[in-house]
């Protein structure tokens, strides 16, 4: 991961020219006071206790379908966030239950769609791959690789049209970006200025293939060179690092100067889905990730080692969360299903 980190920074170098022409993010890394670094462990807590549990109540059978968790990749989601203004906006691929719930969606209504209720965002029909929520700006969850990339410029497009100022966050996976539609997509956002930034979350394997053995240019921040768009290496497994390059690509976007692209080096814990028993790597890798690189450890040790809280006041936290987790699980399995006339509303004819 160092000698990666260090090629990315020697490409930014030889790469920029100006501020006038290229924003300025590097390695750059946000100061977090004593009160953002509890919230950013909150916020990533319940991610994390949120995906552990979908995964129980799968393998229980409460869940039907694909379900795919965001273990190990809540830095880049919730630093994101942070950068963001009311009013922007953001969509993502199928590995999207962290996004819901860092852009402040219910976790009872996320779960709840999950099993297939009601009560769910998308009265139950939906299921993992496909919520939404008007009202917290997000326009999902999408099943079919890559298409959050023209979709999001889309919402870009709007933005300008109506010149309200706001900001498209437009995020997929590694696999992803090898797909047509998303160099057609970086294309017109650069060629018409378009205020959005393009997220590649690379965490190193799509689907069971890894980057290094299906992407002839695996340094997916260049993927825009051609389109003129500048794009970063960010530690997505560092919170104050993506918070620090989201201020100001979004800042840049936000601006007029048109997209950015930012690559998020991360690593997910589980299989790609479910169904998948990860047999492409090995136990070793993942457990070396865990205990040298995990984003909510090294938000707990910072704590730990400024004296802000003990062990005991982590757990009393972990336990909030974990609670709060639990009354969505109870809410999501005794919540009713969707009645059936539901069959025939929000469909196209």
């Amino acid at each position: 991961m160092a000698a990666r980190k260090s090629a990315s920074s020697s490409r930014r170098k030889t790469g920029s020219s100006s501020r006038s022409t290229k924003p300025s993010i590097g390695d750059k890394i946000a100061d977090f006071s004593k009160d953002e670094e509890f919230d950013a462990l909150r916020r990533m807590l319940l991610i994390r206790r949120f995906e552990e549990k979908a995964g129980q109540l799968y393998g229980m059978g409460f869940i039907g379908g694909f379900c795919h968790l965001y273990i190990g990749q809540e830095a880049v989601v919730t630093g994101m966030q942070l950068t963001l203004q009311d009013g922007d906006q953001v969509i993502t691929g199928y590995r999207d239950h962290g996004h819901m719930l860092a852009t402040g969606m219910s976790p009872r209504g996320v779960m709840a769609e999950l099993t297939g209720r009601q009560g769910g965002y998308s009265k139950g029909k939906g299921g993992s791959m496909h919520m939404f929520s008007k009202e917290k700006n997000f326009y999902g969850g999408h099943g079919i690789v890559g298409v959050p990339a023209p979709l999001g410029a889309g919402l870009a497009l709007a933005n300008q049209y109506r010149e309200n100022g706001f900001v498209s966050l437009t995020y997929f996976g590694d696999g992803a970006a090898n797909q047509g539609q998303v160099y057609e997509s970086f294309n017109m956002a650069s060629l018409w200025k378009l205020p959005v930034v393009f997220i590649i979350e690379n965490n190193r394997y799509a689907m069971g293939t890894s980057v290094a053995r299906s992407s002839a240019q695996p340094a997916f921040s260049e993927r825009g060179a051609s389109f003129k768009i500048p794009g970063f290496h960010v530690d997505g497994m560092d919170i104050r690092a993506v918070k620090a390059a989201g201020e100001e690509a979004t800042d840049w976007a936000r601006s007029g100067k048109g997209p950015v692209i930012l690559e998020m080096e991360t690593y997910r814990y589980r299989g790609h889905s479910m169904s998948d028993p990860a047999k492409y790597r090995t136990r070793d890798e993942v457990q070396k990730m865990r205990s040298e690189h995990d984003p909510i450890e090294q938000v707990r040790k910072r704590i730990l080692d400024n004296e802000w809280a003990d062990e005991d006041e982590l757990k009393a936290i972990d336990k909030e969360i974990r609670d709060q987790v639990s009354d969505a699980a109870d809410f999501a399995q005794s919540d009713p299903e969707p009645d059936e006339s539901e069959l025939y509303t929000d469909i196209l004819l």
